[in-house]
């Protein structure tokens, strides 16, 4: 009999797939890390509990499976970023908005991405879970066994950090 969490593990795929590219910047890297991510997922999935948050065990796995590579392979994370997807933009428009409006969020977008990858990886991948993910701050102190107040402080943190460098990227652009 299939577990009532078979539908949802595939509906979590691309916030798995985003959550792996901020963490590999590679897309053939993301892939192979989903793919194991659910592959253990699999494996595991009769000890997972019917109150459980799929998504994030699936987030804790796939971060697990990353770190563990990390420590094999004896290499930190070059360089993190959104993934810049064909599309990504375009999701975050409203259909309702006129030619301008529509571009505009495009731009936002765009800024807004930029802005997150200038960020240290602790600080991008705070605002990927909270902001992107929508976990909670339990869910997130689950997914990077720390405490719920070290993600509190630290998405604090990457807030202020993303408004500075969202601030400079706007007098900059009013400047040319």
């Amino acid at each position: 009999m299939p577990c009532d969490h078979d539908l949802d593990t595939i509906a979590n795929i691309d916030g798995l797939y985003s959550y792996a590219l901020v963490l590999t910047h590679n897309h053939a890297e993301a892939e192979d890390l989903v793919q194991e991510t659910y592959v253990r997922a699999i494996l595991a999935m009769d000890s997972l509990r019917p109150d459980s948050n799929l998504k994030a065990w699936l987030l804790t796995i796939l971060r697990n499976i990353w770190l563990n590579q990390l420590r094999k392979d004896k290499l930190g994370p070059q360089s993190l970023e959104i993934g810049h997807r064909d599309g990504v933009a375009d999701c975050l428009t409203e259909p309702s908005k006129d030619a301008l409006g529509i571009y505009m969020s495009k731009v936002e977008a765009t800024h807004v991405r930029a802005a997150i990858d200038k960020l240290p990886v602790d600080l991008r991948e705070i605002i990927l879970l909270r902001e992107y993910e929508e976990l909670t701050y339990r869910q997130i102190a689950g997914v990077l066994t720390c405490p719920a107040g070290t993600v509190m402080s630290r998405l604090a943190r990457a807030r202020v950090r993303l408004r500075t460098v969202l601030s400079e990227t706007l007098m900059q652009s009013t400047v040319l």
